[in-house]
């Protein structure tokens, strides 16, 4: 009997070991996050799912769910997922010889130094990655010298590069992540750069002004809240001057003072690529802006300027204004003040520029008094137009296509004001034509989409 129950004993042992072994084998490989009943079938035939789940045994890591069920598509959102730099690691494994994904998001996952070295390694061998978003992610010295070197070897396929927020470091650490700007001098790849929200100071704005003087690919640079002051701004300007490839410029909220305001004009006046440049919230008064105008009363190539938040009044406002009059080669289409309080006086002032520059549209406050007085009352502009097409026996299709003159069926909305402001068939103003645009483009696409 004992000899019995000793066997017995035994056999449910066994059943149990052999029980949890395949427990084990079931979940081993297998996406822990994914809710499906068989997920080595869910993704048989997905290459790189087995590279990746291997790593992520590897590494000791939970699997993403999203990043298997993405990876044979071109667009992967991983932000915010918690990865840490070994999830990240074992996601570079799984992309170094990937053939689809072009455009990878990994923000905010506290990827440190260790990730973004993985990642600078996978890149030097990805040839389908273009667009990188590794924002806010603690990257150390270490890693922004990785991610550096990369650029400095134009090694990677990347044209778009996010890093707002990831160069968290020590001030003596500082210099050494700033050769990223450095790197930037001589790569032939990255078209858009994101370093806002970086805390650069003027030695970053010192640097990168050596870059901007030299690179001939960059043509999306973001480098607001980086604190680079007035130094840090002059020396933008200088390598403004001799750039000859950027389009779009974001200096918000960096303080950059009249005397930054002083260079950037200068700069203005030489520069003949830059059409888009945002200096809002930068302590620019009247003054600042009428040093700015210097360049604005020369350039024929910038079209947006976004001002909001700077300390302007009138003089300014007017200033700004009457520069694009002064200028008969401007292209400005938009000048955003829009927290400054401006009168009737410059109202017509604008209405008269605006007969020379109809395509231009500035964006401001309040129309002073116009509280105490009953607001002037405009038909709506589209029952104008409607009106117009209903006497003449005329489609909408007609009146649009009327204006679209490369038969695309979407036209520029500096191109539509334009055309509005100069017929004399259908009597509308200034005011009527920005409210017809508004609700053209809603989303403020910049192109009227009939």
């Amino acid at each position: 009997d004992q000899d019995e129950e000793t066997s017995n004993t035994s056999e449910s042992l066994e059943s149990v070991s052999l029980a949890d072994a395949s427990a084990e084998k079931a979940t081993q490989g297998s996406d822990t996050d994914l809710e499906v009943e068989d997920p080595e079938k869910a993704f048989v035939g997905i290459t790189g799912t087995e590279l990746y789940l291997e790593a992520c045994r590897l590494m000791e890591v939970v699997p993403v769910s999203h990043f298997i069920q993405n990876l044979a598509k071109p667009y992967i959102n991983l932000n915010h997922h918690g990865l840490g730099p070994k999830g990240v690691k074992a996601i570079a494994i799984a992309l170094v010889s990937n053939t689809t994904v072009t455009h990878l998001e990994l923000e905010d996952n506290c990827i440190l130094a260790e990730g973004a070295i993985c990642i600078a390694e996978m890149l030097r061998e990805n040839s389908s990655l273009q667009e990188l978003n590794i924002s806010n992610n603690h990257l150390d010295t270490a890693g922004a010298e990785a991610i550096a070197s990369l650029l400095l070897d134009n090694m990677s396929y990347l044209h778009t590069l996010q890093l707002s927020g990831g160069l968290w470091l020590q001030l003596a650490g500082r210099s050494h992540c700033l050769c990223t700007f450095v790197s930037l001098q001589g790569n032939y790849q990255v078209k858009e750069l994101d370093l806002s929200h970086n805390e650069f100071y003027e030695k970053g704005g010192q640097l990168l002004g050596q870059m901007l003087a030299s690179n001939t690919t960059l043509e999306i640079l973001d480098l607001s809240w980086n604190h680079l002051r007035r130094q840090g701004t002059v020396a933008l300007g200088t390598g403004l001057r001799s750039n000859s490839a950027l389009k779009i410029l974001n200096l918000s909220w960096n303080g950059v003072g009249n005397e930054g305001a002083l260079a950037l004009g200068e700069a203005l006046k030489v520069n003949t690529v830059l059409v888009h440049l945002d200096i809002s919230n930068n302590q620019i008064n009247n003054e600042g802006a009428k040093k700015l105008c210097r360049g604005l009363e020369v350039n024929g190539k910038l079209k947006i300027l976004k001002m909001a938040n700077n300390p302007l009044t009138m003089e300014g406002a007017s200033a700004l204004v009457t520069s694009v009059r002064k200028n008969p080669k401007s292209m400005m289409e938009e000048i955003n003040i829009s927290n400054v309080l401006v009168n009737e006086t410059f109202i017509k002032l604008l209405d008269l520029v605006c007969q020379t520059h109809p395509e231009l549209d500035v964006i401001y406050g309040e129309v002073e008094g116009c509280i105490t007085k009953i607001p002037k009352q405009h038909p709506n502009p589209m029952k104008v137009i409607q009106n117009y097409l209903k006497e003449h026996n005329l489609r909408l299709w007609d009146f649009f296509r009327n204006i679209d003159k490369d038969g695309n069926m979407k036209i520029p909305v500096a191109a539509f004001q334009r055309a509005m402001m100069q017929q004399s068939s259908i009597p509308l103003d200034r005011v009527q034509i920005g409210e017809l645009v508004r609700k053209l483009d809603r989303n403020r696409t910049g192109v009227v989409d009939y």
